[in-house]
Formats: structure tokens, sequence, C-alpha cells
């Protein structure tokens, strides 16, 4: 559910969705994202906080719209095209699939896009250091080599990674061949299970039983949206969950090395503030998330049959209970 901080002088509508918090005059920015889930809900909050930092105060100066397209690639284009007739002054798309809809929708009006894992194998920007036109924003490209071995430490009998995965999701597509290419390097091997749908991810997890020691969550927001769906067929079946992202950690996966996804939304918000004070967006390079945190979930560890060596828990920056 959206939480947008709210004051006196704001205006508030909700509907399905949509928010939008109005100020009578001064800047706006207008914010979607391919759909609502803890880590992106996370990013939009951030970016507020940011621009509230950087004086930028939603109802008093600045008019925030937001709008979630529910998970629908088609929704994502009609909001860009609405955004980009409503001309404000910078547009925030969170994740892949609205980026690539608002870089669509308009080659003028300043955008700002974050957690986009591959910018440039999504065709948004043609250079991360000079990404030109009027596009910049914040990657999220995780770290899957370290992922593997944080793998490899919990599970030291895994040769196999299974991973649920849209392919219609550039982002996971991209991130699937990083994967690959890190397994082959650790001696490992990686068994795909397709899930075009968030409805598909339960049933894409039940195939990987049986054939993995372990299953992989990628930064893939038709898998993330469903998540709760796989992490159950990791309980039922003793088979344990990896995650890209801690969020999905403290939903019930055992372990990842992530990013908070509060704080690249801040990161993003620090972007679109530099936009609305004058610099161009093309003119900046896209920002790589910065951080990283080790985060377990001990219950879920346990409820997937497999023991926190004390290398990982001495060193982790939470230990979810």
């Amino acid at each position: 559910m959206m939480r947008v901080m709210a004051g006196a002088a704001m205006a508030l509508a909700l509907a399905g969705g949509a928010v939008s918090v109005q100020a009578a005059d001064g800047k706006t920015v207008a914010i979607t994202a391919i759909v609502e889930h803890p880590a992106l809900d996370a990013v939009r909050d951030g970016v507020i906080a940011a621009l509230d930092q950087a004086g930028y105060k939603a109802g008093a100066g600045l008019t925030i719209e937001f709008q979630s397209a529910q998970g629908n690639p088609a929704t994502a284009a009609q909001i860009a095209r609405r955004f980009a007739g409503m001309k404000p002054d910078v547009i925030v798309p969170i994740a892949t699939p609205s980026a690539q809809a608002v870089a669509a929708a308009t080659r003028d009006l300043p955008v700002v896009f974050s957690v986009v894992t591959d910018p440039v194998g999504a065709q948004i920007v043609k250079s991360l250091d000079a990404p030109g036109a009027n596009i910049t924003g914040v990657s999220d490209m995780a770290p899957v080599a370290d992922h593997l071995a944080l793998i490899k430490e919990i599970v030291p009998a895994a040769t196999r990674v299974g991973v649920v995965f849209n392919p219609g999701e550039t982002n996971s597509v991209s991130m699937i061949k990083v994967l690959k290419d890190a397994a082959a390097k650790s001696g490992m091997t990686v068994v795909e299970a397709a899930a075009p749908k968030s409805a598909d991810v339960q049933t894409a997890a039940r195939s990987l039983v049986g054939k993995v020691d372990a299953v992989y969550v990628p930064l893939d927001n038709t898998v993330v949206s469903a998540l709760e769906g796989l992490l159950a067929v990791g309980v039922q079946s003793k088979l344990p969950v990896f995650s890209a992202d801690s969020d999905s950690v403290a939903r019930g996966a055992v372990a990842t090395i992530g990013f908070n996804y509060r704080q690249v939304g801040e990161q993003t918000g620090a972007m679109v503030a530099r936009v609305l004070k004058g610099e161009k967006p093309g003119a900046i390079p896209v920002e790589m998330a910065r951080g990283s945190d080790l985060v377990v979930n001990a219950k879920a560890a346990a409820a997937m049959g497999v023991t926190l060596p004390d290398s990982v828990t001495k060193r982790a920056s939470k230990i979810l209970p």
C-alpha cells in the first residue's frame, strides 16, 4: 500500500495504485513503478526522502505523481505516455519495464531511472559513462559471483543452482547470462525455470525440486512479486532459496549480499535533485547502486534444512531471527 508523507498543505488523491501529492506551484516529479513490492516501494520512498532532504518537499513546492503499472507492461506504456503529456520536471521510472516504457514515450523530458539492472542491454542508454539524450539513473546489477560463493559457503555440496525468472524481463535475461558465466567459473551449473507471469512462479519452482541443490531468485519483478509461493516450495521440499535482494530475505529467503533499496532510492533521489537544479541528465553518468549488506534469515534457513556456518553469521550485517 502506498506510503507518502502527507502534510496539511497536501492534497492527496489515491485510486488504484495512483497517488498525487500536489503543490500549488514549483516542481513536479512523476514516479512510476512496474509493480508494487517491498523493494520497489522502498526505492520510491527513498527517492521522496532524498528530495525532501534536498529541499524539495512534497506538497510544499513539489508535486509528486505516482502510478504503478500493477505488473502489466501495456499499463506501463500507458502511464509513460500520460506522464509525457503532463510534462513534469523529471520522470522517475522504477525497474526496467517502466524505464523502457518512459524512454520510448519521451525523447526530451528529463528522466532518472532507478534499479535498472542492465540499462545498456535494455537499450535505455548508449553507455554508462555518457548516457546522452535525456536519461540517466541508477543500475542495481547485483554481485552475482558473490551470491554464488555465499550459496556454496552455506550449502557446500551445492553444484546445481535453480533459477526462476521471467524471460520477458530484459533485466532478468541479462542477469541470467551473468549468473551462468559466474557459475561456469565456479564449477556450478544453472537450471532454468521460466515464469512468464506471477501465477507461474510456484509451478516453476516445483519443477526444480529434485533437480537442483539450491534456488536463486534474481532481480526479477515477476518472481519477487510472487515470492511467497516460491518460498513455500523451498520449505516443503527442504530446498534452500537464496535471493539477490535483502527485502526477499526478510520475506523468507535464506540469505543474500544485497542492496538496501531505501538507500538506492535515496541515491536516485539525489540525482533527481541535481536535475531539478538544472543539470542535464544525459551529462550525468549512470551510477551503480552503492553499498552491500550480508543479510541472513536464521528461521528460513532452519525451515529449509540448512545450517548457517559461523563464518557467515559472524560477518553478517543483519541476522533475522
